[in-house]
């Protein structure tokens, strides 16, 4: 488990939500509920955009801050490996 910074400040009517040490990761919400909910599938999605792209992911920096947030708290990244295994059938002849 990665745990990154996430930082949200109110904006006219809705709520700007960030991961201030994943680049990329922003989006908002017409709520603090919503805007917490999109922010963890923002991060999921650059995270596994990013490894299936060979480039690894940025470090979590806990010093990493924004003056202007109203909330800031910590966001975790629970990355899981599998294996793809296609089963395909054997043509038989008639």
């Amino acid at each position: 488990m990665l745990t990154y910074r996430a930082m949200y400040k109110y904006v006219e009517g809705s709520v700007h939500a960030e991961v201030l040490d994943f680049p990329g990761v922003i989006t908002c919400g017409a709520d603090l509920e919503e805007a917490r909910a999109l922010l963890a599938g923002a991060l999921v999605d650059m995270a596994e955009t990013a490894l299936a792209e060979g480039r690894s992911l940025p470090p979590p920096n806990s010093a990493r801050t924004d003056p202007q947030a109203d909330i800031e708290e910590p966001i975790h990244l629970l990355l899981q490996a599998s294996s793809r295994i296609a089963v395909i059938p054997l043509e038989t002849t008639a």
